[in-house]
């Protein structure tokens, strides 16, 4: 059992290479047009969320193949045109013994790596350097930093009217319905906790490129935890139907280096909107330099 899942591991690793270095743009990730995959993983735990959807295809797909096949073949054996007298057989011990022990063993091949991967969602591997707690509103998000100086701040779905004075234009960066007027912004490979609670309604903070997803209840406090790899600007969205502007509750949080945080931090407290646009155009100078290294 070690040697399996210390397997799953490896391939969750070797899977983080080829994601973590397949288009390195600080713009990290979004939902795309036609989307049949999940956006590229920027934590260890939504890698390991990919490869275990990949692993429960080499189950899904042969069996959803080998039952089609055999409804097919049914079909056609035992039409009633070639068997105008249905046979009798009421009982089969061999035909039993493998649909009874056959889908046990997938089962047990699906469930362990299953709770495993399950476990590894609520166990974080190490103590959290920064925690936000995240209240959801009808439409829109508070974040409050515990830190040593408290920074509170709201952010809301960016209106069309406000992208020029934001410095937001550029759709491909700042997608509509997914752009805000104020990101959370996380320092990169830093144990970050969410405290997850909610103003009115119940709703849902959800980041797929994190692998995390929890409700957000009134009067409850719930926890997710993650570990961004990659600095960038990631989207995520209100998951639970909170109202008539469910739709219009994005949630984006950019990934930033240590010193970019540090200065953020120390400017947002006086000055949000001032700390943003310094953020924005740091991170801007930073990609065209890299670009053109590239």
């Amino acid at each position: 059992m070690r040697k399996f899942l210390a397997g799953a591991k490896l391939l969750a690793s070797a899977w983080a290479a080829a994601t973590l270095f397949t288009g390195a743009s600080a713009h990290a990730a979004q939902p795309a047009p036609w989307e049949m995959t999940f956006q590229p993983a920027a934590t260890d735990m939504m890698r390991q969320i990919a490869w275990f959807e990949h692993y429960t295809l080499w189950f899904i797909v042969p069996i959803t193949l080998f039952v089609l096949a055999l409804i097919a073949y049914c079909i056609l054996k035992f039409r009633a045109s070639v068997n105008s007298i249905p046979s009798r057989t009421s009982h089969n011990t061999l035909i039993e013994v493998i649909w009874t022990v056959g889908p046990v063993v997938v089962l047990l091949c699906l469930a362990i790596p299953s709770f495993q991967l399950l476990t590894a969602q609520y166990t974080p591997p190490e103590e959290a350097k920064l925690t936000i707690k995240a209240t959801g509103n009808q439409w829109n998000w508070d974040y409050e930093y515990q830190t040593e100086n408290t920074l509170s701040f709201n952010s809301a779905i960016l209106a069309d009217s406000d992208r020029a004075a934001a410095g937001k234009e550029d759709r491909g960066v700042y997608p509509r319905l997914l752009a805000v007027d104020n990101e959370m912004v996380v320092p990169v490979n830093t144990m970050t906790r969410v405290l997850v609670t909610a103003a009115d309604v119940i709703h849902a903070f959800a980041m797929p490129s994190f692998g995390i997803k929890t409700d957000a209840v009134p009067g409850r406090i719930n926890e997710v935890w993650f570990k961004a790899e990659k600095e960038g600007l990631y989207y995520g969205q209100c998951s639970e139907l909170c109202g008539k502007d469910h739709a219009f509750m994005p949630i984006a949080i950019r990934v930033v280096s240590d010193a970019q945080y540090k200065t953020w931090l120390a400017a947002a407290s006086t000055d949000l909107p001032g700390a943003n646009k310094a953020l924005m155009a740091e991170v801007d100078s930073k990609d065209k330099v890299a670009a053109a290294g590239n």
